[in-house]
């Protein structure tokens, strides 16, 4: 799958989250990246930032947070299209839910993991 075409299923994934709760996103931005920095090499997104949860009256003037998808693993993991889109939407809604202080087991229990 071609870069283009990857970043339009992670558009077409933002577009099914409710409008309500992507309102609620706050100074946060989403990227495309082929690979993941760092030890894991197949990890399919990454938040990085401050839960809304975390967020005390200090918190301002900092950088947006950020959610990562990772292209390469995700291509890599998925043997068809459907698949690469359907698991492109699922690590979107993933990382969302970090955004909004959703721990690691919960989405696993919630089956977003």
């Amino acid at each position: 799958m071609e870069h283009a075409d990857f970043e339009a299923a992670v558009g077409d994934a933002l577009d099914a989250v409710p409008q309500q709760l992507l309102a609620m996103l706050d100074n946060v931005v989403i990227l495309v990246e082929d690979e993941p920095d760092g030890p894991e090499k197949e990890l399919l997104g990454l938040y990085e930032g401050t839960a809304l949860t975390d967020r005390g009256w200090e918190y301002g003037g900092v950088l947006p947070d950020t959610i990562t998808i990772y292209r390469g693993p995700t291509l890599r993991m998925c043997a068809s299209t459907e698949e690469v889109v359907k698991e492109v939407a699922v690590t979107v809604v993933h990382e969302i839910a970090h955004h909004f202080g959703i721990e690691e087991h919960r989405l696993h229990e919630l089956g977003w993991g």
